[in-house]
């Protein structure tokens, strides 16, 4: 079962055979699957007017409650310019409020709207499903494995920032 990195594998063997390709065999596919998956995801947003970024940063204050700037850029790995920018969207888009926090007025504490907890409570089971569909050739047993080797792997790549 030939793919796309196999093919472009084959012609990096061709054109520099001192290479080692391996890990493209590998990261390739991530990469990949990540932005196959991604479309999906867009495709999904795009009827709700809201980027993966916005989606992912109301996703985040559904599991947490509620956060301030700072660990909302901690969270998704993003700038505090870039958060920033998705939450004054997210606002005018009245999905979160914003509030100075009691304990200490310089510090903003972000949270949910109903209607963002509603849409997102709507939102996320389609997009977990299509992550699903993705894994369902992969027996219970291969999507562990599956899961704790890429672990280890982002593991090391964590460690390497």
């Amino acid at each position: 079962m030939s793919d796309l990195i196999d093919r472009a594998r084959g012609q990096w063997r061709e054109v520099r055979p001192e290479l080692d390709t391996s890990g493209m065999a590998v990261i390739g596919r991530v990469l990949r699957l990540a932005s196959l998956i991604r479309r999906g995801t867009d495709d999904l947003l795009a009827g709700h007017e809201l980027t993966r970024g916005e989606f992912d940063v109301l996703c985040a204050l559904r599991r947490n409650g509620v956060l301030n700037p700072g660990q909302i850029s901690r969270e998704m790995l993003s700038s505090g310019a870039a958060i920033t920018k998705r939450l004054d969207r997210l606002a005018r888009l009245g999905l979160i409020s914003r509030a100075a926090s009691e304990r200490d007025r310089r510090v903003v504490q972000v949270r949910l709207t109903p209607e963002a907890e509603t849409l997102i409570d709507d939102l996320l089971p389609r997009q977990l499903e299509t992550e699903r569909a993705a894994l369902e050739d992969l027996s219970e047993t291969e999507r562990e494995e599956l899961s704790i080797l890429l672990g280890k792997v982002l593991h090391t790549v964590e460690g390497m920032g």
